[in-house]
């Protein structure tokens, strides 16, 4: 029988002024606004209500402005020192490519047949300009699962929680290509089983 895994405790970074006018960030480093930051402090304190001792928690951040801003309020939201955490390039964004900083619909208008290829098959799909793809994603985060040696609270963005409920709770790739991924909540990935808090 195989160990079980750590927990996670996943957060998607707060919100972002390219968050709220539905722009595709990926790789682009925006930092939070006044709403992300206080989605930060919320997914705090809902951390602490649902963990007694949040100091035996590994804390690990994708290196972006947006993830590393809301681990440090979250982790003063906890009483720790801000920045006793670790980074992961691997935790990075999926990039869009060519499509960063643009809206879908301005992607739908300049490039109709390469977004209906995308969304025939949004797993699958690189967009132009080295973008990458879910499934490309998931081979990047894969080897990080390896590395968990405690409960962990990670800090990234929505394509990687996508990727860690794939991996983690099998869920398709259809369906967590179009999943919510909710900013000011944690995301607990126990086995393979997941849940909001």
């Amino acid at each position: 029988m195989t160990p079980s895994r750590p927990t996670i405790y996943f957060i998607r970074h707060g919100e972002t002024d390219w968050n709220l006018e539905g722009r595709l960030q990926g790789q682009k480093d925006i930092p939070l606004n006044d709403v992300g930051r206080v989605q930060a402090e919320e997914a705090g304190r809902k951390l602490k209500a649902l963990v007694p001792h949040v100091e035996d928690l590994a804390y690990v951040a994708s290196p972006m402005t947006r993830t590393r801003e809301t681990m440090e309020i979250l982790r003063e939201t906890l009483g720790l020192h801000p920045e006793s955490y670790r980074l992961d390039e691997r935790l990075v964004e999926l990039t869009f490519g060519t499509w960063e900083g643009m809206t879908w619909k301005e992607v739908r208008k300049a490039e109709p047949q390469l977004a209906a290829l995308r969304e025939q098959d949004k797993w699958h799909y690189a967009p132009p300009g080295g973008g990458e793809s879910y499934a490309m994603l998931v081979e990047r985060i894969r080897p990080i699962l390896d590395d968990l040696t405690r409960d962990t609270v990670i800090v990234a963005h929505g394509g990687v929680a996508r990727a860690f409920l794939s991996i983690c709770c099998g869920v398709s790739s259809r369906q967590a290509a179009s999943m919510d991924i909710w900013q000011g909540r944690v995301l607990v990935i126990e086995g393979r089983h997941h849940r909001w808090v």
